[in-house]
């Protein structure tokens, strides 16, 4: 495992693999920074005007998100534009994690800004740039994922150290919430999520040191090491998709444990033996 791109994020999240461009896109939530990174350009770093918490590429151009202040149109500039603000009601809740289903529609949690409070709650947005609430009661919402046919639903509240899994319906209607996986005392929080070519789940453990490879029926079937403690998320990219990209955040992190994992907030990348999948587009 090679740390690709030593930016230091405090919170690094929402990596995505843009087929199109053969880049990696991923953000520094707090610092408000985008990064893009290929193999053969480099790094590039992007001062954008708003916070971005997670976004993905859709089909017109251009990349579809959520931040702050709501859900985000993000143009060929990189710059956001608000959409719109589903809990205008609620100053204390951002977004946080965010992904495309099989079907072209994003979806992305809410979640309390200082973690405390069960406010958050996960949207669905529509290719018609409307949003439903599908399921409420987070405290910090991650993922989600999908199964490759597209209907099983893969969501976590961190903070209660548990993956759920939800039927999901050609529609987009979810139903049928049950727990996929839970975890104990010192095996960290289920963080970001993707699935492979083989339809298993890889989960970042914040606090624990590693990725987990789930099966189907939600059994750890890998351990995969990381160097740094709080591993955010992770998704496939290169071009044959066989290369498994990491964030990773240094917040909360005192002097002496950075001084044992310099590469904290980092990008990681490694090739785990088995292939990925494309992400899929925003079809809005």
């Amino acid at each position: 495992m090679e740390c690709i791109a030593d930016v230091r994020a405090v919170l690094g999240e929402g990596p995505v693999w843009v087929v199109r461009e053969q880049a990696l896109y991923w953000v520094d939530i707090p610092e408000r920074r985008l990064f893009r990174w290929s193999g053969t350009e480099g790094l590039r770093t992007i001062e954008p005007t708003a916070h971005i918490c997670s976004l993905a590429p859709r089909a017109v151009g251009g990349f579809i998100g959520a931040g702050y202040d709501g859900f985000l149109e993000i143009g060929d500039g990189l710059d956001p534009s608000v959409l719109g603000d589903p809990e205008p009601a609620l100053q204390n809740n951002r977004f946080n994690d965010g992904k495309v289903d099989r079907e072209g529609r994003f979806w992305a949690g809410t979640m309390d800004h200082l973690e405390r409070a069960a406010s958050g709650s996960l949207y669905r947005l529509d290719p018609s740039l409307q949003w439903t609430c599908i399921d409420a009661g987070y405290r910090v919402t991650n993922g989600p994922a999908f199964s490759l046919d597209g209907r099983t639903m893969y969501h976590s509240d961190s903070a209660l150290q548990t993956v759920y899994a939800f039927d999901l319906a050609e529609d987009g209607t979810a139903a049928n919430r049950r727990v996929f996986a839970r975890f104990g005392e010192g095996e960290g929080y289920p963080d970001g999520m993707t699935v492979d070519a083989e339809d298993c789940l890889w989960i970042a453990f914040w606090d624990g040191w590693c990725l987990r490879r789930l099966s189907l029926d939600g059994e750890v079937l890998r351990e995969l090491p990381v160097p740094v403690q709080r591993p955010t998320s992770c998704t496939f990219g290169g071009a044959g998709l066989d290369c498994l990209f990491i964030t990773s955040a240094s917040r909360g992190l005192a002097p002496g444990e950075l001084d044992s994992q310099p590469f904290a907030g980092g990008l990681f990348m490694t090739v785990p033996g088995v292939l990925g999948v494309a992400e899929p587009l925003f079809a809005g």
